[in-house]
């Protein structure tokens, strides 16, 4: 836990937050967890409301002017506050109830430094708008984030909705003979996907959807992406943002351009 005398920058208050909040999502793991049902097939984790509310209590503290959108307990705090942190308290929530350790926990001020936190590996993962840095241990031992498609793995989001079908499905990319050709398919959590991307454990993540820019599920992951050098687009090629489609994140031009060609212009709706 922090106090308010400690004087941490933006950044630091996002690790913190997103380190509390994967103690708790760690700490809870194994369990049998209540489930609350939020439809569609979506639902919450008393897991997800604690590791929300530990991250909260962080940013609280650090920043009472500020205020918080999280995923469960949307917009609260000062109400016409300036700045306003978005927090996905438990990126993977499907996986975590059904004992995958493939989960992220996400803070990022909006427009600003960003933290996703491995809640089994220990692993941080920094932006601060000029730099992307991965913590494994203490503060002072972090390296830089160095986005490669050595791997050739490409995460791939086959969850609904699928708002540009039937002009583009991700299930028709992972089919497409070129993908096959360069590829290796791979579905882990949202911001764990980003994350990678930007640490050089994946080539690239694809999905659909409409502007993910201020979605608490991929503004870290984007966030982190951006500052790391990757190319990030929409699945139509555009900026990802107001009136953008989904999310195209490559770890360089190559791997974004061979993914755009097999891509083409399937992902424009009209």
């Amino acid at each position: 836990m922090i106090d308010a005398s400690m004087n941490l920058t933006d950044t630091e208050v996002a690790a913190a937050a997103a380190l509390a909040g994967a103690e708790v999502v760690r700490a809870r793991y194994g369990r049998l967890h209540s489930r609350i049902d939020k439809g569609a097939g979506d639902f919450a984790t008393d897991a997800d409301l604690a590791a929300e509310e530990a991250i909260l209590d962080v940013i609280r503290t650090a920043r009472p002017g500020d205020a918080v959108h999280g995923e469960e307990g949307g917009r609260q705090g000062v109400a016409d506050a300036e700045r306003e942190w978005l927090v996905d308290p438990l990126c993977g929530t499907l996986n975590y109830a059904t004992g995958s350790q493939l989960v992220a926990v996400n803070v990022v001020l909006r427009n600003g430094p960003a933290a996703v936190a491995d809640p089994f590996s220990g692993e941080v993962f920094l932006a601060d708008g000029k730099t992307a840095r991965l913590r494994s241990g203490m503060p002072g031992e972090e390296r830089p984030l160095a986005p490669t498609a050595d791997t050739r793995l490409v995460d791939v989001n086959l969850d609904p909705p699928f708002p540009s079908a039937p002009g583009f499905r991700a299930v028709d990319l992972l089919a497409h003979p070129g993908f096959v050709e360069n590829f290796r398919p791979r579905v882990v959590s949202t911001t764990l996907a980003l994350a990678w991307v930007a640490a050089g454990r994946r080539a690239a993540y694809v999905t659909d959807g409409g502007d993910l820019s201020g979605s608490v599920h991929f503004a870290a992951g984007i966030a982190l992406c951006r500052v790391a050098g990757c190319v990030v687009t929409g699945i139509d090629g555009g900026p990802v943002g107001p009136g953008g489609r989904g999310l195209v994140a490559a770890a360089d031009a190559g791997t974004h351009e061979l993914l755009m060609s097999m891509i083409g212009g399937r992902g424009r709706t009209g």
